[in-house]
């Protein structure tokens, strides 16, 4: 895609962009000896494409460098949000240096300004010459640096495998206006990653609207000055809350579009290099890299793009064989890759599938689905993971219903709530400041109210911490501190569900989320955009969501929840007498863990006392220890430590189960679940106590949190094969998979045929040898919305 093949093309890497896009999009790979190696490994692989489809004559690349940017200086609060960067991704960024230097590419960087900034001062600098420029990056905000067909940014949309091509005609197709107006966009609508404010309250489309309607952030306040509000609302097709917002917040917008766009006089001497990039690469460099990051997989793919005149007979047989692979057969080894390799997080199945794809040499020499036949995984495979694919796909393209009507009535409330909250808190701290800054919340709270929490604790940067965590010890020391978690749960609420899930809808309505076959290490399926799995359900703020999730008409929403799954797990993989016996006889295993902990009949136990004995039980199954149980029953140290002695004398061979477990996992490195299903702890043998402490723990869980992960995944296999075999498509959808709950659409006359049918495939789910006789009991609701369901009578 040379394009005018009388100008030179230079492409510059976002190596910021491109390592962080990578590391979140591939497995943890790692070499032999440890070093982890999947961000560099992407960016190895994202270099080849853009080799093979942009022909660059020059490529130049450019980094951040650690420490405070001008961006900080005028705002302190930039980026402080962001979770500290993964140790790995840190050891990879300065690795990444060696791969620039075997492919002959240099680098520039700057004090103070970031990589997006020194991109942002070559791309100007190239307009003396009659170069084309392609910017490569994961990072959206480089569209702004576009200009006609002279800037382009090559960038990705979805994984690694899907790129895209921006010119200004993509920009202006997909905005509604020119690349001018991207750092106004961020403006208005802030962008969180970075703690950029924006307006608070509007989002992308409103602001996407505004702009295409007025071009610019001084248009639009010109026209509120002008023509008013509401006139500025209705031109532009937005609510006239959202343009009552954009009208107070003017400061706030300009401020915000200021903090969004790239400078372009970073202090760089740059100048294209002399030689043209094919001409001084040395491809001796390349292969010894590749061999020692242990990227046999991208060996072939270096051969053919680098040195194709050079390409040996075998290497290209070996290649014109991939080539020829079905697409089939490359899912299924991505899917046999993970499951061999169960630690493996990734996000998609797409991802894992693509990575499976590239490393298709190494792995056909491995004949991996012949070992995934020779033993116990291959279950996890075959009847698992395999046919679950399609079923979680069919779930995405139905999508389901959404009020629309409902989230904008609940917006209107919780934002009219929000504002008296946060007029609240200025009352209490003496004036208005920034309630999400960390750093202004930490100094209303310490110095002016002179808050002095017990055992206070400090983040990384030594700030005084100011984590909802901290903020629940401190409850009972000031009014405002109830106030300031009211405030961070609404706005999350609004953020990222009540007025985001209008915005991801299609023309029906429908919201289509993406599920994650393969984004835990426990086996779960994970959900994104929007994440499914974290809508609220403890408070009645964020119950009240899923109000907004309803049937379509004619039909009901049937919502089927297996009842305490992971005890009675544990009392199956413990074969804990004592604990089969309370599931055997239908008795509730929290009332009795509380008659033997605290010693009383079971007639007498007390809610506060089944409350605790809740805590205990849970707890206990994941590894929590006598200190942390401590703090979660808020309790001496001595009394915790009793509960522990009188649980574990109460059930012992749970508690032998649970040591057998860890003692299992530091001598072969994994733990397996019921059906097979490994989970590997690298850190289990080590010799930093901390280290070897929290690998335990997972350690003790992983078993129980992935059979309950199969169990769920058998379910809606099951599901699937039943709704197929009997030809129900018309008349019940499987809809959602949330923690252990799998909603359905029914129509309303099937619901009284259907739902036993359905309970009867949960409960058989594991087999009548494998549960020992306890019953897996599931618990069915229907009704109109997911948030009002009543019990259905099975």
């Amino acid at each position: 895609m040379k394009g005018q093949k009388d100008k030179k093309r230079l492409v510059l890497l976002d190596m910021h962009g491109i390592l962080h896009r990578a590391y979140h999009a591939l497995p943890d790979f790692s070499t032999k000896a440890g070093e982890p190696t999947g961000a560099l490994y992407g960016l190895v692989s994202i270099l080849l494409k853009a080799v093979s489809d942009l022909k660059p004559d020059y490529i130049v690349a450019a980094y951040d460098l650690a420490g405070p940017t001008h961006r900080h200086e005028v705002y302190e609060d930039y980026k402080a949000h962001r979770a500290k960067t993964d140790d790995a991704l840190v050891a990879q960024f300065g690795r990444s240096r060696d791969v620039l230097r075997a492919f002959n590419i240099p680098w520039y960087e700057a004090p103070g300004f970031e990589a997006d900034d020194v991109i942002g001062t070559v791309t100007e600098e190239m307009k003396q010459h009659d170069v084309d420029v392609v910017i490569a990056s994961g990072d959206m905000d480089m569209l702004q640096l576009i200009d006609d067909e002279r800037v382009r940014v090559f960038t990705f949309k979805k994984g690694l495998s899907e790129t895209i091509l921006y010119d200004e005609a993509a920009i202006v197709e997909r905005f509604g206006f020119g690349p001018h107006a991207i750092p106004d966009l961020k403006g208005i609508m802030g962008d969180a990653s970075d703690n950029i404010k924006g307006v608070p309250g509007v989002g992308e489309g409103s602001a996407m609207k505004l702009l295409g309607t007025f071009g610019s952030i001084e248009k639009i306040y010109q026209a509120i000055e002008k023509e008013g509000v509401e006139a500025v609302a209705k031109q532009s097709g937005i609510q006239k809350r959202f343009a009552e917002l954009v009208a107070n917040h003017e400061k706030d917008a300009l401020f915000s579009r200021e903090l969004a766009t790239i400078r372009r006089d970073a202090p760089i001497n740059f100048s294209l290099p002399e030689r043209e990039w094919r001409e001084s690469l040395e491809t001796d460099k390349v292969f010894a890299l590749l061999s020692e990051l242990e990227f046999r997989a991208l060996v072939g793919r270096v051969k053919a793009l680098l040195q194709p005149g050079l390409l040996l007979e075998e290497d290209a047989a070996e290649h014109a064989q991939v080539e020829a692979v079905d697409p089939r057969e490359l899912q299924k080894i991505a899917l046999a890759v993970w499951v061999l390799d169960s630690n493996i997080s990734s996000p998609d199945l797409d991802d894992v599938y693509n990575a499976g794809k590239s490393r298709v040499f190494e792995e056909a020499r491995k004949n991996i689905l012949e070992q995934i036949q020779e033993n116990s995984l291959g279950f996890v495979y075959e009847k698992i993971e395999l046919p679950l694919a399609p079923v979680l796909r069919t779930m995405e393209t139905w999508g389901v219903t959404i009020d629309t009507d409902f989230l904008k009535q609940l917006s209107e409330t919780y934002s009219a709530e929000l504002k008296k909250i946060a007029a609240r808190i200025y009352e209490a701290a003496g004036g208005e400041f920034n309630i999400n800054s960390p750093k202004q919340l930490g100094e209303v709270l310490f110095d002016r109210l002179l808050l002095v929490p017990k055992n206070q604790k400090k983040t990384a940067t030594g700030q005084r911490s100011t984590r909802e965590s901290e903020l629940e010890k401190m409850r009972d020391l000031h009014p405002a501190i109830a106030d300031i978690l009211a405030h961070r749960e609404l706005q999350k609420l609004l953020s990222t569900y009540i007025d985001t899930i209008p915005t991801l809808l299609d023309d029906h309505k429908k919201l289509h989320t993406t599920y994650i076959q393969t984004g835990t290490t426990t086996g779960r399926v994970a959900s994104k955009d929007p994440n499914l799995q974290n809508i609220p359900i403890k408070t009645e703020l964020g119950r009240a969501i899923r109000h907004a999730f309803v049937a379509s008409e004619g039909m009901e929403l049937v919502s089927f929840d297996y009842s305490q799954i992971e005890l009675r797990i544990a009392a199956l993989l413990s074969e804990d007498d004592a604990l089969t016996e309370i599931f055997k006889n239908g008795r509730d295993v929290h009332a009795e863990v509380a008659a033997r902990v605290f010693g009383v009949a079971q007639d007498n136990v007390t809610y506060e006392q089944r409350r605790r004995a809740k805590i205990i039980n849970f707890g206990i199954l994941y590894g929590m220890g006598v200190s942390a149980l401590r703090e979660s029953l808020g309790t001496s140290r001595a009394e915790a430590q009793e509960f522990f002695n009188q649980y574990f004398a109460a059930f012992p061979r749970l508690a032998s189960y649970l040591e057998g477990v860890k003692q299992d996992a530091a001598r072969l490195g994994y733990t397996e679940t019921l059906f097979g299903r490994r989970r590997y702890f690298e850190g289990i043998q080590s010799t930093i106590p901390f280290v070897r402490a929290s690998a335990e723990r997972m350690a003790i869980n992983a078993p129980i949190q992935g059979t309950s992960a199969d169990i769920n995944k058998l379910a809606m296999v099951a599901m699937g094969a039943w709704i197929e075999k009997e030809k129900l498509d018309d008349t019940v959808h499987l809809l959602l998979h949330v923690h252990d709950e799998l909603v359905f659409e029914v129509t309303e006359e099937k619901v009284a045929t259907y739902a036993p049918k359905v309970r009867e495939i949960m409960e058989g789910i594991v087999s009548r040898q494998k549960s020992r006789g306890i019953p897996f009991t599931v618990e069915g609701k229907r009704g109109k919305n997911w948030g009002d369901m009543h019990e259905l009578k099975l």
